[in-house]
Order: structure tokens, then sequence, then C-alpha cells
């Protein structure tokens, strides 16, 4: 059993649950009890493939971006700008006790472009082999947000009340390079995470009439790079059509994977222990710094990660995949904040059906209808599990220059479960924005 279990489990074993001291203002609280374990509760960056349980290591499309596998990028056909947001609601529930929240946040900012146009290709009768496109993209990569008040009774103290609050996170800006030769792709994103965690635990004796209250408070930053690799392989089964490359319109097998060794980070942090002085009703007399460390350096190592898939799909009606996903989180080291994690699993199954691509008098048969699960054990705690159902919907969209966007719609429930600790259930709405443009890199001739 992990240390962290043992941990959560002995805080809960003698735990009245008060309070999740969630209060909606004028922003909205995240209150995920489980961010305060590792860097922070996961984003999901499936972008659009959200909505088909967020297969990402056979994704490739010409019109959408995929960041995870950057072998992807060799597929795509136009310059495109990706951006999304979400919202979030979840319900905590620990035996009798219950609690509410809402969350949300921008989700990504993405520009991906091919090098050369094919349209130059198409002008000049030209057929090419080989292609390479470019990525930059912004986006959060963990989030933490917890607030929660406990109660525990000690038999030589009486009541004690633990208050854990945390905010903060980290984010990632990513720079990837695809290249496509034929019917093989392969690419590399490379990765740099910066972010802040801020911990704060209080220790009160409402009891007693005169009493110190413990202050614990951290202030991590983080910075490191990471790097992943990425492949793709189609094979088209009508062989009279492969000579269409990215435009091909048939069946196909696509065989995807991608992943990264441990990769290290650098931390600095900020760590004050304060003992204030308390009245009966809690009025602070006096406080007196009783630890404090200012810019102390430390290091720490992300784990490796692998995930492979296979997907069947006939482009412009159907898709149909599964993935595997492992992550390495018993090796993951972090010197500010020491914490024992264990390794983390992750299973998805994923559709997407078009009626009809070509319709023109007919919007609903154009739409693109997703659908999906999937199945993760979290690495924060030995018997935490997620698992959710996904719908999803691509609205097409044609835009002046004739080159088709989208509109992408997306919702997610379901559930974080254990066996003796805090279940939260969740239901997750993304909205995303895809906007074409086949302009890019395009040679005009004139006479």
């Amino acid at each position: 059993m992990s240390k962290n279990l043992k941990d959560f489990r002995g805080l809960w074993t003698t735990i009245t649950l008060s309070i999740f001291a969630l209060s909606l203002v004028a922003q909205p609280k995240d209150n995920a009890p489980y961010s305060r374990f590792g860097l922070g509760e996961p984003v999901n960056q499936s972008l659009s493939a959200a909505g088909f349980g967020g297969l990402t290591a056979t994704y490739a499309d010409p019109l959408h971006v995929n960041l995870e596998n950057p072998a992807s990028f060799g597929w795509l056909n136009t310059a495109t700008f990706e951006a999304g947001l979400f919202a979030e609601h979840s319900n905590l529930k620990f035996r009798d006790q219950s609690a509410s929240a809402w969350t949300g946040n921008l989700s990504h900012l993405a520009l991906a472009f091919p090098m050369r146009n094919r349209l130059n290709d198409v002008m000049q009768k030209k057929e090419r082999t080989f292609f390479w496109a470019m990525n930059l993209a912004l986006l959060p990569n963990t989030v933490v947000g917890y607030d929660i008040q406990t109660e525990v009774f000690q038999p030589d103290v009486d009541t004690t009340i633990n208050i854990f609050q945390g905010t903060g996170g980290t984010n990632k800006f990513v720079w990837g390079n695809g290249v496509r030769y034929k019917n093989f792709s392969a690419g590399l994103n490379l990765s740099y995470i910066f972010g802040q965690l801020e911990s704060e635990r209080i220790v009160r004796f409402p009891k007693l009439s005169s009493s110190y209250s413990n202050k614990f408070q951290d202030n991590i930053s983080i910075r490191g790079l990471q790097w992943s690799l990425g492949v793709q392989y189609r094979y088209n089964f009508d062989k009279q059509k492969e000579n269409q490359g990215a435009g091909y319109i048939g069946k196909s097998l696509i065989i995807g994977a991608y992943g990264n060794s441990p990769t290290n980070f650098n931390t600095r942090s900020t760590v004050y222990r304060i003992g204030e002085y308390l009245t009966a009703n809690e009025t602070i007399l006096a406080a007196d710094t009783l630890f404090s460390e200012i810019d102390r350096e430390g290091k720490g190592k992300m784990p490796a990660e692998f995930t492979f898939g296979l997907m069947y799909q006939n482009l412009g009606k159907f898709r149909l995949g599964a993935e595997y996903q492992f992550q390495g989180w018993s090796n993951y080291e972090n010197d500010a904040k020491p914490e024992s994690l264990v390794n983390s699993r992750r299973v998805a199954l994923g559709m997407e059906y078009i009626p009809d691509v070509s319709s023109y008098n007919n919007y609903i048969k154009r739409i693109r209808y997703r659908a999906g699960i999937y199945h993760r054990t979290d690495p924060r705690l030995e018997d935490l599990t997620q698992y959710a159902v996904t719908l999803g919907l691509g609205l097409p969209l044609v835009l002046p220059r004739q080159q088709t966007s989208f509109v992408n719609v997306a919702f997610e429930i379901g559930q974080y479960n254990t066996s003796d600790a805090i279940k939260e259930t969740f239901v997750k709405i993304a909205l995303g924005f895809t906007l074409n443009d086949s302009s890019w890199f395009f040679k005009r001739r004139f006479g």
C-alpha cells in the first residue's frame, strides 16, 4: 500500500467530514480534493477527440489538430487554429456528507500549419510524397484547487480542525513538428512546462479557551522541458485511391503510438511555518514565524508515458478505435513535495459517424457524431479509478474562403471512485472552435 493511501485513509478513518468549504463567488471555484497530490489534476488534452473517448494515438484528421501525437501533423491539409474552453460541475461525497462545485477555464490555444500548400502542387501538377507540418500551442497541464475542512477527535487534545487549501497548477507551451512519407508519419513535441503550486494547512483547537493555531504554507515554482515522440502508419484497403494521400477517402487501418522517457524538472520553493495565538472566539492575538526557507532549489522527475492504439476508419464516413496508455508515476520525484504515487493505466474506446459528408441540402447529415468510453486508474491512490462516458458533435461551418471549419461540442459524464475516501461525480462540457485556412504559403501566379 502506498504512503499516500495510508496517510489519506488514516486521516479519514477518524474524521467526521464537516465542511467541503465550497463557495461560488465572482469566478467559479475549483474544488478537486485529489488535486492535492502530485502536480495536481491532469487536464484532458485530447481537444476535438474528447467526444469519442479521447483517442489520440491514432487520431489524424486533415482539418483538426491532435496535440498528443505529433505524427498526426503530417496529415494536415490546411492551416488550422483551434481554441477551446470548458465548464465542469462536480459533486463530492464522503459517507453522509456531500457538496458540489462549478469550475471552468480556457482549455487550449493551438496553431498548426503545413509547411507547403497542397494547392501549389495541384496547380503545378506535382505528386509529392513527403510532407511537413508544424504546431504551436499553449494549454493548461495540471490544475490545483481544493478547500477542505475536517474535524478529528483526539483523546488528549479533544477536537482538532484541519483546513487544507490549495491553488495553482502547471501550464505547457508546445512546439511540435510532424513529417509524413507516403502513409508513414512521425513527429516530435517539445514542451516547456511551467507553473506554481500554492498550498496551506491550518490546524486549530476550537475546544481550548486559548491555543496556538499552526499554519503550514508552501509555494512551489516548477520549470522543466519535456519531449514526446510519436508515429502513425495508415494501411489503405482501396489501393486504387491510395495516391490521393491526405485526401484519401476510403477504408483504412491506422496504427499509432507516442510516448516519452522520464524527464526532469526544477523547483524553487518558499516554506513558512507559522504559529498563531488565538482567543476563544479565534481572534488572532499574536503570530510567530517558527520556520522559514525562501527560494530553496530542488529537482523532480516526471514519469515515462506510452500510448498505443488502433483505428479502423472510412474517412468522411466513420471511425472506430481503441487505445491503451501507461504512465509510470511510481518513479515520480519532487524534492519540494515528496510523495509516493502509483502507476496509471487507461483504456479507451471511441467512434465517430458522419451520415453524408458531401450533403449540400441537409446539414444534419454533415454533422460528426461522436461517442466513447474510458477507464483509468489514478496514480494518486492505489484504488482510485476514473471512468466516463463521452459524447460529442462536430458542427461544420463554411467560412468565406470556402474552407470547412468546425464548432466542436463534447460532453463527459464520469466518476472518481474509491472504496473508503471521497467519491467525485462530474459532468463536463467542452466547446472548441476549429478555423481552417488553405491560403497559407499559397503561391499566386499572374499573367
